[in-house]
C-alpha cells in the first residue's frame, strides 16, 4: 500500500514552489530516474542534476512527445536533446498520439499530478502534485513507464543531428529563448501588475 508523503501545491503569489524544490532535491539525489511529460523545458539546474545522475552511474530515461499540441514547446524541448544525449540521458519520443501524461519516478519516489517539467509548471502556473514514497508504487509506475516505452522511438545523437537542418535547429533555439526567457519575464510582469 502506498504511503502518501506530500500534497504539493504551487502557483503565482504562493512564494517558492514546493513542487520545484521537492523535484530538485529528489533528482539531485536519485540514481534511477524515469520521467514522462508533455512539456519539457527544465531549468539549467535541473538539467545539470539529471546529467550528474548519469555521470555518477545512475540511469535517466525520458519519454517526451513525438507529437504535440504546442509545437513551440516541443521545439524548445528538442533544442536540449543534443546536450542531454551527450550527458548520457536516454530520450524517447512517444508516437501513437499527443502526449499529456505526467509521471516522475525517482528511485522509490513517484510524483503524479498536473505539473510538467517546464518553466510554466515550475514557476508560473497553478499546479498540484502528489509525492508518494513507496517501493511498491514505484515498481508499478515503472511498469507503466515500460509500457509507454514500447510505443516510443529512441532518439540517437548522430541520426538526430543529421536529420535536422540548420533551419530546424534555429527554430528550436528560438523556441527555447521564447519559452525559457521571454515567457517567464512577461508572466512575472503581468503578475506584478495585477491590482491588489
Amino acid at each position: 500500500m502506498a504511503h502518501l508523503q506530500q500534497l504539493l501545491l504551487s502557483g503565482p503569489g504562493r512564494g517558492r514552489s514546493p513542487i520545484k524544490e521537492a523535484l530538485q532535491w529528489d533528482i539531485a539525489h536519485g540514481r534511477q530516474i524515469q520521467i514522462i511529460v508533455a512539456y519539457f523545458l527544465p531549468s539549467w539546474r535541473m538539467r545539470k542534476a539529471l546529467v550528474r545522475t548519469s555521470h555518477r552511474g545512475g540511469r535517466v530515461e525520458l519519454i517526451l512527445p513525438g507529437k504535440s499540441d504546442v509545437l513551440v514547446s516541443q521545439l524548445a524541448g528538442q533544442s536540449l536533446y543534443a546536450r542531454l544525449l551527450r550527458g548520457g540521458l536516454s530520450i524517447h519520443e512517444y508516437q501513437p498520439q499527443i502526449l499529456h501524461a505526467k509521471l516522475f519516478i525517482i528511485d522509490d519516489v513517484v510524483y503524479v499530478g498536473s505539473a510538467n517539467l517546464d518553466q510554466r509548471s515550475l514557476n508560473i502556473n497553478y499546479e498540484l502534485m502528489i509525492r508518494f514514497e513507496s517501493k511498491n508504487m514505484a515498481a508499478q509506475a515503472r511498469e507503466v513507464f515500460q509500457a509507454n516505452l514500447r510505443h516510443s522511438l529512441e532518439i540517437k545523437a548522430e541520426p538526430w543531428r543529421k536529420a535536422h537542418s540548420i533551419w530546424r535547429r534555429l527554430k528550436q533555439h528560438w523556441a527555447y529563448f521564447l519559452l525559457a526567457r521571454i515567457d517567464p519575464y512577461i508572466a512575472s510582469r503581468q503578475w506584478r501588475d495585477l491590482p491588489d
